[in-house]
C-alpha cells in the first residue's frame, strides 16, 4: 500500500485524494464556469449533485455529451445577433439568458418577444471538445460524487470509458 501512495506522490507532487485532484480539475477545465458544486463555482448550467448520484459510466457519457438539452439558438431579431443561450428564467415578458459564446458565459435580459429560440446545432460542452483523458474524468467524477453524497469512494478510469 506504501508504494501505490509513493507512486502517486511521485507523479503528482502531492498526496492528494482522487476528490482533491477532481476538484482541482473540476476548476482548471472550466467545469465550474457553468456548474456549482459544494459552494465554489457558478450555477449557471444544470445543478450536478442529481447525477452525482448515479454510475460513474452514466456521468462520463454526460460530461462527454456534445450537445446538451438546455442550451439552444438564440437569435436577437433586431440586429441579428446569434449566439448559444441558456434559459434560467422568463418574467414580466422578458428572459433572462447565458450567452455561451463568452468566457465566462454573460448574462442577458432580453425581451422575449425581441428573440426567437431554436434548437442547438453548433455549440458543444466544452468537457466534449476538451476531450479530457480517463484519469483526469475519472478524478472530476469521483470529485461530483463526493459533492453530491460525501463518498470518498475511487473511481477507477475504466468506469468512465
Amino acid at each position: 500500500m506504501l508504494w501505490i501512495v509513493m507512486l502517486l506522490f511521485a507523479q503528482t507532487g502531492s498526496a492528494q485524494t482522487q476528490v482533491e485532484r477532481g476538484e482541482a480539475l473540476f476548476a482548471e477545465k472550466g467545469c465550474s464556469t457553468c456548474h456549482a458544486l459544494k459552494g465554489k463555482g457558478t450555477a449557471i448550467g444544470p445543478d450536478l449533485t442529481g447525477i452525482g448520484h448515479v454510475t460513474p459510466a452514466a456521468i462520463a457519457m454526460a460530461v462527454r455529451s456534445s450537445v446538451t438539452q438546455y442550451v439552444e439558438t438564440i437569435k436577437v431579431k433586431e440586429g441579428g445577433e446569434t449566439f448559444p443561450g441558456y434559459t434560467v428564467s422568463k418574467e414580466g415578458g422578458n428572459i433572462t439568458v447565458f450567452d455561451l459564446s463568452k468566457n465566462p458565459p454573460e448574462k442577458k435580459v432580453l425581451a422575449e418577444s425581441a428573440v426567437t429560440k431554436s434548437g442547438n446545432d453548433k455549440w458543444k460542452h466544452p468537457p466534449a471538445a476538451a476531450k479530457i483523458d480517463n484519469v483526469a474524468l475519472a478524478d472530476i467524477v469521483a470529485y461530483i460524487r463526493f459533492a453530491a453524497s460525501g463518498s470518498r469512494k475511487a473511481v477507477d478510469p475504466s468506469e468512465v470509458q
